[in-house]
C-alpha cells in the first residue's frame, strides 16, 4: 500500500550509515514517521528535501505487515529561508514543534494542526518578528483547535457576558472563566483575576489564524496582561491537556 502526501518535516534522524529517520505531519494522516533508506546518499530520489521544516511532497510505501512507513520519493516544494539565518525565528518555530509533538495529533485534527504550523512557517518568514509570546499563542490554538475550546466572552456558570463584569476570574479546575457575581459563590478551586485585554486575547487567538496575530491585534499591551495571558494558558494546558514546560522540553504529568 502506498500514498502520496504535501508534508512538513519536522525531525530528521540519522538511523544507519545512509538511512535516515524523517517525522514529519501530514494534513491528512497527523503525525507520521518514515525511513528514508539511502536518504542520506540518494541525489536522485531525495534531491535537497530532506531538511528541517520543508514542505515536501512524499510519496510513502506502508510495508505489508503495517510495522513501518518508507519513502519511496521526495520534491521539494518549499523551503524556509530567513528561519535557517535568524536563531530567535528558528527557536520560535522549533519550541512549537515540540508542543505539536508532545500534545499528538490524531487523524481527525491533523487539517487544523499542519494549518497553524503552515501559518507559522508563513510569519516566521516575515520581514517583522513574531510577536514574543507567540509560542504561547501557538500552543492555545492548537489546544482549542484540538476540542479544549475556551469560551472567553461569557461566565462559565451562569451566562454573563464578561465584558460586563467589573471582575472575572478564570477557574483552573473548570477551565472557563467567572464573572464577579459568581465568583462569590466559590468557594473551592484555584482562581485567576484576569482582565478585558486577557479576554480580548483568548479569543482572537480562538477565532483568528497565526498569520493575524500581531502585537497589537493580540498580545496583551500591558505587562501585568501579558502575565495573565502567560499564566492562564500554561494552567490550562497543564490541567486539560496534561502537558507542562521543564527542562526545555513538554512532560506528560
Amino acid at each position: 500500500m502506498e500514498f502520496t502526501d504535501r508534508v512538513l518535516i519536522l525531525r530528521v534522524m540519522r538511523f544507519r550509515e545512509t538511512d535516515l529517520l524523517v517525522r514529519f505531519l501530514s494534513p491528512k494522516r497527523g503525525l507520521v514517521s518514515a525511513f528514508a533508506f539511502g536518504g542520506s546518499r540518494s541525489r536522485r530520489r531525495f534531491s535537497g528535501c530532506l531538511d528541517l521544516f520543508n514542505e515536501v511532497f512524499f510519496s510513502v510505501k506502508i510495508t505489508r505487515n503495517g510495522l513501518y512507513n518508507a519513502l519511496q520519493e521526495g520534491v521539494l516544494v518549499r523551503a524556509p529561508q530567513k528561519l535557517r539565518e535568524d536563531w530567535r525565528r528558528l527557536g520560535l518555530v522549533v519550541n512549537c514543534v515540540k508542543f505539536l509533538e508532545s500534545f499528538g495529533i490524531s487523524q481527525d485534527g491533523a487539517e487544523k494542526a499542519h494549518r497553524a504550523l503552515m501559518e507559522t512557517l508563513e510569519v516566521v518568514e516575515r520581514d517583522d518578528l513574531p510577536p514574543a509570546n507567540f509560542p504561547l499563542m501557538f500552543r492555545a490554538k492548537i489546544a482549542f483547535d484540538q476540542g479544549y475550546a475556551i469560551d472567553a466572552g461569557h461566565c462559565f456558570r451562569c451566562g454573563a457576558n464578561l465584558f460586563e463584569c467589573s471582575h472575572v476570574g478564570f477557574s483552573v479546575r473548570e477551565g472557563g472563566f467567572f464573572c464577579s457575581f459568581c465568583l462569590q459563590g466559590e468557594r473551592s478551586g484555584k482562581f485567576f483575576p484576569v482582565g478585558h485585554e486577557t479576554l480580548d486575547a483568548l479569543a482572537l487567538v480562538q477565532e483568528y489564524s497565526p498569520l493575524h496575530w500581531n502585537a497589537e491585534a493580540v498580545s496583551p499591551c500591558t505587562s501585568q496582561g501579558q502575565r495573565d495571558f502567560s499564566r492562564i494558558v500554561d494552567a490550562f494546558i497543564e490541567h486539560h491537556v496534561g502537558l507542562r514546560w521543564h527542562n526545555n522540553r513538554f512532560i506528560r504529568i
